[in-house]
């Protein structure tokens, strides 16, 4: 059985930043560290690029977990944050749910670490109650590549589907039309190499 195409749209989606803790990155094996922290970054980017209502929380701060890694809330200092006070899985609070459905939105670009954890229990429950949720897979971590399938596989027979944060951003956008030079900037930002594209794309059609 296969299921229907449900496309991302930028009109119905939000993000939800699950538990990017200091703590808990230090736990991230299944991808470089750097890499991993630049697709978080990159994904909170194209959230404010796309003017997505995001929603950040964290799990027991005061714990070995920590607090929220700082680049996150510069980025969204008015977003919604709730600081849960030991729930593991978000959508036991009520606040982080509450947040969510005052967005008005049925799509939910989801990433946390850990995958199998922060992402996969709030993405299932998320499902469960009829939205659509997309997982990004390369701004999630987790202790190895066991466990990230264990997630994935677990998250995709429920429904959920698993995307990338430059997939993201290529649905939402739809057209190159719409802003060449925002999203290439964008991609620029993250993307060593498209930033040599983009390089040598400016200087061809400015003729330099």
């Amino acid at each position: 059985m296969t299921t229907p195409y449900k496309r991302l749209d930028k009109d119905q989606a939000a993000v939800l930043l699950v538990d990017h803790q200091t703590g808990l990155l230090s736990l991230v094996r299944d991808i470089d560290p750097d890499k991993f922290k630049n697709n978080v970054l990159a994904l909170a980017d194209l959230a404010k690029y796309f003017n997505l209502p995001t929603i950040l929380t964290t799990s027991f701060e005061e714990g070995p977990n920590g607090p929220l890694v700082p680049e996150l809330k510069e980025t969204f200092p008015d977003a919604p944050y709730i600081a849960r006070p030991g729930q593991i899985n978000a959508w036991d609070n009520e606040d982080f749910v509450k947040a969510i459905k005052a967005t008005g939105k049925k799509q939910l670009i989801i990433a946390g670490v850990v995958t199998e954890v922060c992402v996969a229990f709030p993405a299932l429950s998320a499902i469960e109650e009829g939205f659509d949720v997309f997982v990004v897979t390369d701004a999630s971590g987790t202790f190895n590549e066991f466990t990230r399938h264990s997630a994935w596989d677990r998250m995709s027979a429920a429904g959920a589907q698993l995307m990338t944060w430059f997939g993201v951003a290529c649905e939402l956008h739809r057209d190159w039309r719409n802003d060449v030079e925002g999203l290439g900037a964008l991609f620029s930002n993250h993307i060593p190499d498209y930033r040599n594209l983009i390089n040598s794309h400016t200087k061809f059609t400015s003729g330099k």
